[in-house]
């Protein structure tokens, strides 16, 4: 077992992709405890043979079919036009469209990647600090994969074996009390720095709605969809990406030949990236549980206190570091084999542990140093890594209050998901 994780901190140290590292530190721990070699191979295809996977490279396409066929604008644009009057107007307006546009691709990258352009470029031309325009943009991007639908939902219910559909609307509050929560911080800095308002008018929000409601209905299809039985979450991915082609080829007209093609390309490759890390992490989580580690980790953590909210408090940091320095899907994959039995101990519901555990790693997404998020704002929003951080760290605050909120409230998750679907 030495060499397995000696060999896997080096290789996560020195920077070789997370997906290599897992898997790389896998296949030296099968060979020095002399399993069969079938049995990586088994264990990788088997992580990633499940229907609900299905789900997770059709809502990255629909992302990207959104954003490029300008889905994104009208659905920005209308988010100023109904939160813009209010001080800070287009900061309100970027945290309102997350929510929104979370309702259709279930990724923090997509989100920041492709709305974060067009959410930034507004604010800096309007008076906006370009690192606050970016602080509010990645704070905002976290709301994504925690609305309906998830993509790291999608990885924890088909590795807890949790109903989807239940999870999703777990986080339909959190998410909009995280929405709430950014845009009061947005207020305080408007109120102290002057930022100018969108003035409202009736006129142009009336329009404004008119022109995106096809977009707009998106979430809400999905949402009506899983929650009265018409169609599965898996469906409901097949279908948001019928949908997001028709309006943005056939309706609006935004979306090319070649702008097609690119989308295929590039969600072939964050799904391909995407489901390599579960395969290789599951092999990886194969063999600590059956040399019994995932076991004594799991025991170490539930000696140190009998009061569970004290055990909530660790696994929470614990999470909130890892969530930092690996990916959302690669941490879910490994961690749950040692977290799901200390969960089953402390009668926790699974759906408020997974909404907790998904709202934790996506913090640690926009966390300095290495949060993902962080390195695609600053990419595409042209700011200094070093003044994004300092900027990003007053909206970890509200973050991390919500966070709290729904550990040691489990009602803000579980009350939706039992009122609706039982």
């Amino acid at each position: 077992m030495t060499l397995f994780f000696v060999s896997f901190l080096v290789l996560l140290i020195t920077g070789v992709p997370i997906s290599i590292s897992i898997g790389a530190s896998a296949v030296l721990g099968c060979l020095q405890l002399g399993y069969p070699m079938m049995v990586i191979g088994q264990k990788m295809v088997t992580g990633i043979d499940s229907y609900l996977l299905i789900a997770i490279p059709l809502f990255i396409l629909a992302g990207n079919l959104m954003n490029s066929g300008k889905i994104t604008e009208k659905i920005f644009n209308f988010a100023k036009e109904v939160v813009g009057w209010i001080p800070g107007g287009l900061g309100h307006a970027n945290i309102v469209a997350s929510v929104i546009f979370a309702g259709m691709s279930g990724s923090a990258t997509a989100d920041a990647g492709g709305l974060g352009t067009i959410e930034m470029e507004a604010m800096t031309t309007n008076g906006y600090d370009p690192e606050f325009s970016a602080g509010v943009t990645a704070a905002s991007s976290v709301i994504g994969p925690i609305f309906p639908p998830s993509i790291p939902l999608i990885i924890y219910g088909a590795t807890a074996s949790v109903s989807v559909a239940k999870l999703f609307m777990g986080g339909v509050v959190p998410g909009l009390v995280m929405g709430v929560a950014l845009m009061i911080l947005v207020y305080i800095f408007a109120i102290r720095r002057k930022y100018e308002r969108h003035p409202f008018n009736l006129r142009a929000l009336a329009k404004q709605f008119v022109s995106s409601i096809l977009s707009l209905v998106t979430p809400v299809i999905i949402l009506l969809g899983f929650t009265t039985g018409i169609f599965t979450p898996t469906e409901a991915s097949s279908i948001a990406v019928a949908y997001s082609l028709v309006i943005a080829w056939f309706v609006y007209r935004t979306l090319s030949w070649k702008d097609f093609k690119k989308c295929l390309l590039e969600s072939a490759i964050t799904s391909a990236n995407t489901l390599f890390i579960i395969g290789t992490s599951t092999l990886f989580t194969y063999v600590l549980v059956r040399e019994g580690v995932s076991t004594k980790i799991a025991d170490f953590i539930l000696s140190i206190s009998s009061n569970p909210a004290v055990i909530l408090l660790v696994i929470n940091i614990v999470l909130l570091v890892l969530g930092m320095f690996m990916e959302p899907g690669a941490i879910l994959t490994l961690m749950l084999p040692v977290l799901l039995p200390i969960a089953k101990a402390l009668n926790l519901d699974l759906v408020h542990f997974g909404v907790m555990m998904v709202l934790n790693l996506m913090i640690g997404q926009v966390t300095p140093p290495f949060g993902v998020c962080l390195f695609v704002i600053s990419d595409v929003g042209k700011v200094k890594l070093d003044k994004l951080y300092k900027a990003i760290l007053p909206f970890l605050i509200p973050l991390i209050i919500v966070l709290f909120m729904c550990t040691y409230i489990p009602g803000l998750v579980t009350w939706l998901p039992n009122l609706l679907l039982g």
